[in-house]
């Protein structure tokens, strides 16, 4: 054969078969753009269910962090307040000794320093002649004639100084309460 006699042979396809070609991919290029956004949308709802644990386990952390600090705040608290429960009787005796000038000098020094033990603490000492009577802070055991109206509702005798700390009523001041008659 020569070069004349070189045949070209084209195929052709039938007509209308380019097309569904096409079509099949652009559905199938749908439905894989479809199965993505689907995807994507569960991926979100996940990461946000995630976030969301997250924060709320955050929070959690921080309430017991400051829950635990109060507790021990508040723990350390009524242990101071529970030890000078018990040392204030001493402190009573020494300070009703100091009044009636029986108290040794010697032991002068050692009242400064549980005084000074009390402060540290926190502890003041109320209740005194003239204040008003306040029945969270005071205990009345008895009540003694008022001169005048202004003296009406004040205490009019100390018996036993109260104590607290901070807020707390550590011991209510006994007191003798005047009255008008």
């Amino acid at each position: 054969m020569n070069d004349e006699d070189e045949v070209v042979v084209e195929a052709h396809e039938p007509e209308g078969t380019e097309e569904p070609e096409l079509a099949d991919m652009e559905e199938a290029a749908g439905s894989a753009v479809a199965k993505l956004k689907k995807e994507l949308t569960q991926v979100k709802a996940e990461k946000q269910e995630y976030l969301d644990g997250w924060q709320r386990s955050k929070a959690d952390y921080a309430n017991l962090v400051r829950r635990g600090e109060e507790e021990t705040k508040e723990a350390s608290s009524r242990g101071a307040s529970r030890a000078a429960e018990a040392l204030l009787p001493a402190l009573d005796s020494l300070g009703r000794a100091k009044t009636a000038g029986e108290l040794p000098e010697s032991l002068g020094g050692v009242v400064k320093q549980l005084e000074a033990g009390f402060a540290k603490l926190g502890l003041v000492q109320f209740g005194t002649v003239g204040e008003a009577f306040d029945p969270a802070l005071h205990e009345a055991l008895g009540t003694d004639a008022a001169a005048s109206a202004a003296e009406n509702d004040t205490i009019s005798a100390v018996l036993e100084p109260g104590y607290k700390m901070g807020e707390r009523v550590i011991r209510p001041a006994k007191v003798r309460v005047a009255h008008l008659a």
